[in-house]
């Protein structure tokens, strides 16, 4: 293939005494005339290539078919009402809606409404306590950045209020206002998509007023970088502050009685150390109830009285168990626990005093999210799903542990005709790695399978079973779906997540091809059959198994990766994973950064894996620049004969919010990508 061309210069950095090459550098520039045509001269090149893959059309029409379902949220109870979002199926955005009863449900609020392309999303809603107010954010073009509007619940009319630059942060109420977090305004001529964000704040904003008259909570003038987060209890008399430092892995949790007027402008520390995740999920009398992995690797919950805070002081509301604890609710007058097993959900119930009362009773093995609601409410509702069970909402009677389905779409699937099962498989230094594997039932096992393994492994986080509309035109093609739960996640707690995390980053490597190893040794697939796939931090992944095994896959799926490693912490929130990867201003950590960096271990002559490099041109958590200059290094390096292209969305982010139609492409030209890489021509069920 022709690429464009990618200038060079001789810009060079020196760690340490290691000249590093950076001669893409100028692809940083987004803003500039010369980037803007380097991106427009890719997507023709990527365009052009996949328009002429005979059965695009094909897949693009019937990936349609699939995604036209009803498809719900997990409703919350706001008064007398329930409020839950519903997507009619091929709409860009879903429709949020209110219901009283039985009566018809009305609409309050259309995100589709928001831009004439469906490229702003919500992102975020929280009603006020006393039900009278919604605030809620949105985000446009799939940025990071939200504005906060301010709704009359009763008149459906905004407040004037408008609340701009507000960035990691949650609404959290109070009787005459809410608490969020935000940044200062860009200076003018900066790019505030690629901007480091600096100064975190906590403001407090009252009802009617403008945004210039917010009051400051709380600013940390000497620490540029971290967050700051504040939020009340239900009750209103506890306002916790979250900070962290943007070096370690955790946060301190501080809080303030707003019931005792000495301590109004006095916070009580709680936990002081940044190491730990210290969450606070509800309040019971005095105590603040502390979601903590604080002498707790698999997590517990911890009852605190912040009268007298010290740690002999504690109650032991739920202990740390073998299984990771992944998160608590308070509500109905109780505690919601949901628990990891494998990678699999199980939800006990306590009472709020940590005394068992039962377990859920889930449809399969899969997961299970949501249980929130207020204390006094008497149901509470969840989502289940699993990889080929279609997202269901149930509501929950707490007293009488009993579900029923509250919503179940009908989705052009048939379920039955496939099968999940788990695999436990060695890792190069033995440990045992847990691995899902879904296909057709009855599938004969010729080692010529088209696979799809997909991964993330970092940031504690879970990678669980769920349905994945996408994912069921591969299915339904005769491919296998694997996702391998790695080292570096958090599907067994905090060792399982420190075990892949700096400097034990080539952990996750290793394990991810040992994934593709044994989807080989045992005959699911082989090396032209098999694609690799992971975003963000999967798409790090991604870049850095296909540099260190070129010849473990056919095909390289890299999404919105963090590809260069020496300079992630220069952009906008970058800084924010320092404590998962380390940094290059840390000799130690700059070695061990270099040896994996996705862009600084492309070779020159080597012939790599057939790679479709998935960015967006708002993407300001991962800046594009990754995945240019990526993209610009691996078409110069690649001998071998099969294309590298980038395929650059326009108005999109990160990925949350991106608009129904803007997904149905992109899969479409994934799933097209793979099989003419393969070799496989798709009958494409119509």
């Amino acid at each position: 293939m022709t690429y464009p061309n990618s200038r060079k210069t001789d810009t060079t950095d020196t760690y340490f005494g290691t000249a590093v090459p950076d001669p893409y550098r100028w692809l940083e520039d987004a803003d500039s005339a010369e980037t803007a045509a380097w991106v427009k001269a890719q997507n023709e090149v990527a365009f052009d290539y996949l328009s002429q893959i005979p059965f695009r059309d094909a897949i693009r029409a019937r990936l349609t078919r699939l995604w036209n379902y009803e498809r719900y949220s997990v409703p919350e109870q706001v008064g007398d009402e329930l409020v839950y979002a519903k997507n009619d199926g091929l709409q860009n955005q879903a429709v949020v809606y209110r219901q009283r009863g039985n009566e018809a449900p009305r609409v309050l609020l259309d995100p589709n409404q928001f831009s004439e392309d469906g490229t702003t999303a919500l992102a975020g809603m929280e009603f006020s306590n006393d039900h009278r107010y919604l605030a809620y954010a949105t985000s446009r073009g799939g940025s990071d950045w939200n504005q906060v509007r301010i709704m009359d619940l009763r008149t459906q009319e905004l407040l004037p209020d408008v609340l701009d630059w507000v960035k990691v942060s949650g609404t959290s109420w109070t009787a005459d206002g809410f608490y969020y977090s935000r940044y200062d305004a860009p200076a003018p001529g900066e790019n505030d998509l690629s901007g480091k964000n600096e100064f975190h704040k906590v403001y407090f904003h009252w009802l009617g007023t403008p945004q210039s008259d917010d009051r400051l909570v709380y600013e940390n003038a000497e620490m540029a970088l971290g967050f700051r987060m504040a939020g009340a209890t239900e009750d209103e008399r506890f306002l916790c502050l979250y900070l962290t430092d943007g070096v370690s892995d955790g946060n301190r949790l501080l809080v303030r009685d707003l019931n005792v007027l000495a301590q109004a402008d006095s916070w009580v520390t709680l936990f002081g150390s940044y190491e730990f995740n210290n969450t606070v999920i509800g309040s019971v009398g005095g105590e603040v109830l502390v979601y903590t992995n604080y002498q707790a690797p698999n997590y517990r919950l911890v009852g605190i009285d912040s009268s007298r805070p010290a740690e002999a002081h504690w109650r032991e509301v739920l202990p740390e168990t073998a299984n990771k604890l992944e998160g608590v609710s308070q509500a109905g007058g109780y505690l919601l626990a949901s628990y990891l097993h494998d990678a699999s959900s199980q939800v006990k119930v306590y009472s709020e005093q940590g005394e068992f009362r039962h377990d859920v009773a889930l449809p399969a093995i899969g997961t299970a999210s949501g249980f929130g609601g207020r204390r006094e409410a008497t149901a509470v509702y969840y989502a289940f799903t699993s990889f080929t069970y279609p997202t269901t909402i149930y509501r929950y009677d707490v007293a009488t542990n009993t579900s029923a389905v509250f919503r179940a779409p009908a989705v052009d699937v048939r379920p039955a005709d496939y099968e999940t099962t788990q695999v436990f498989y060695p890792s190069q230094d033995g440990t045992r790695i847990p691995m899902f594997i879904v296909h057709k039932r009855g599938l004969e096992l010729n080692g010529q399978h088209p696979t799809y393994l997909y991964a993330y492994g970092g940031f504690n986080v879970s990678v669980t079973p769920a349905f994945s509309v996408a994912r069921m035109l591969w299915l339904e093609n005769g491919g296998i779906l694997a996702v391998a739960n790695l080292r570096g996640g958090g599907e067994y707690g905090e060792d399982w997540h420190r075990a892949g995390m700096t400097p034990h980053k080539q952990n996750v490597f290793d394990d991810f091809i040992a994934a593709a190893e044994y989807l080989k040794t045992n005959r699911y697939t082989d090396t032209q059959h098999l694609a690799i796939a992971g975003g963000s931090n999967g798409g790090l992944l991604v870049g850095a198994v296909a540099n260190q095994r070129p010849d473990l896959c056919r095909v390289a799926l890299p999404a919105v990766g963090v590809m260069d490693m020496l300079r992630y912490q220069k952009f906008t929130i970058g800084w924010n994973w320092a404590p998962e990867y380390g940094t290059s201003d840390d000799e130690a950590q700059f070695r061990n950064l270099l040896a994996f960096s996705p862009l600084h271990n492309l070779r020159p002559g080597t012939a790599y894996p057939a790679t479709l490099i998935t960015t967006a041109d708002h993407d300001d958590r991962v800046v594009p620049a990754h995945s240019f200059k990526y993209a610009a290094a691996l078409q110069a390096a690649n001998a071998g004969p099969y294309p590298t292209l980038i395929r650059i969305d326009v108005n999109a982010g990160h990925g949350a919010g991106k608009s129904t139609a803007l997904l149905i492409d992109e899969w479409a030209d994934v799933w097209s990508f793979c099989f003419a890489n393969m070799g496989v021509t798709p009958v494409v069920e119509m």
